[in-house]
């Protein structure tokens, strides 16, 4: 396989494991709202903490490490993107994204273990979160304003 075609796998890869982390992104926080109006030991909140469990564990984590993985392999492939300022700002809100699903991690082991201490308007406001950074991921990658 040439180095091209090789490349262009490993960026397919790169933004499949994307979409896939962002659907996690954007679905966590929106269970966590309908779980945060459930009472304790609710039938409704025992199911949330399942969904939320198995977004973390099949989804989200093993989509987070691909886009990981696949996006320094492309920058083991392609040196020279380290000396765009445009990356710098898109690996700054990868980073970003990457705080809030470690941050996410923790709610959701606070919600399975009944000591949620959050409202159901403060997991409204953080599912914008984001959202607002994929917006400038996404101009950073595309657009490349600098």
């Amino acid at each position: 396989m040439q180095a091209d075609a090789f490349y262009l796998w490993i960026k397919a890869l790169h933004v499949i494991a994307v979409i896939a982390w962002m659907a996690g992104m954007f679905y966590l926080p929106r269970l966590f709202v309908y779980h945060a109006a459930s009472p304790i030991g609710s039938p409704q909140s025992e199911t949330f903490k399942v969904m939320e469990a198995k977004l973390m564990r099949i989804i989200m984590m093993p989509a987070a490490t691909l886009t990981w993985l696949m996006g320094a392999a492309m920058l083991t492939l392609n040196p020279a993107l380290l000396g765009e300022p445009w990356l710098m700002v898109k690996l700054a809100f990868v980073i970003g994204l990457t705080a809030m699903h470690v941050v996410m991690v923790g709610w959701r082991k606070a919600f399975a273990e009944d000591r949620n201490r959050h409202s159901e308007k403060f997991y409204r406001m953080m599912n914008e979160v984001p959202t607002l950074a994929l917006m400038v991921i996404v101009v950073m990658v595309i657009v490349r304003p600098f």
